[in-house]
């Protein structure tokens, strides 16, 4: 991220770009991840020991309506954690497997011509746009087939057992 633009962009919001700020803008920016908060304050206290939870907290909160930041929930897929990526990217889909947890980003065309469709069906001016899809990634259905093929042939065996007829104890 540009840092004069992230000044830039908080100095018309009366906010200033501080030593500490700019440290997790950066950090958010060049770690190519979904950072949630934790691990924000984990990263940035190694680079700060003086840096604490409160300051990160806080930071993302002013970031966030500063509008240098996303906050993003990936499907909830651990809980209600939140977790944050700068808006200086590219429009952008986050496709999330429901399974293992891992996030791809998704580019293209097709995110632009959608945006363009809602605009011009609803007449909406759309600001910001945030696409999230959940589903299985490759592995994770190949796991899930397996899982489920193991599920049916214990249902089976199970049911073959009890559909037996106890044994009778001849009378003497």
């Amino acid at each position: 991220m540009i840092a004069e633009a992230a000044k830039d962009t908080l100095r018309q919001r009366g906010i200033r770009l501080t030593r500490q700020r700019q440290l997790l803008l950066d950090l958010l920016d060049k770690s190519g991840q979904h950072l949630d908060a934790e691990a924000l304050y984990q990263m940035a206290h190694q680079k700060d020991p003086k840096l604490n939870r409160v300051t990160v907290y806080r930071t993302l909160k002013l970031l966030k309506e500063g509008g240098l930041v996303d906050e993003l929930d990936l499907m909830h897929y651990t809980g209600d954690q939140h977790y944050y990526e700068t808006r200086t990217k590219q429009e952008h889909a986050h496709i999330i497997c429901l399974r293992c947890g891992k996030v791809e980003e998704f580019y293209g065309d097709p995110l632009h011509k959608l945006r363009r469709q809602v605009e011009s069906m609803f007449g909406f001016q759309i600001l910001i746009a945030r696409t999230e899809v959940g589903g299985y990634c490759a592995h994770c259905q190949v796991l899930r087939s397996q899982e489920v093929e193991l599920a049916r042939r214990t249902l089976a065996e199970a049911g073959a057992v009890e559909g037996r007829k106890p044994a009778r104890k001849k009378s003497s």
